[in-house]
């Protein structure tokens, strides 16, 4: 059986990405929550070779 997690970054950012987020109504309240909240990080990004954002 296969395992039910595999990670794709492609996927990852075009499900949670800010440009997902901002494409729907709720996303963009997802958005203005964690912005209300104080989040650092908004949206999922992924991490780049060397180690910076």
């Amino acid at each position: 059986m296969n395992p039910s997690y595999r990670p794709r970054n492609k996927r990852r950012v075009a499900k949670h990405g800010f440009r997902a987020r901002m494409a729907t109504r709720w996303g963009r309240e997802t958005l203005s929550r964690r912005r209300k909240k104080g989040r650092k990080q908004l949206v999922v990004s992924i991490g780049s070779k060397d180690g910076s954002r």
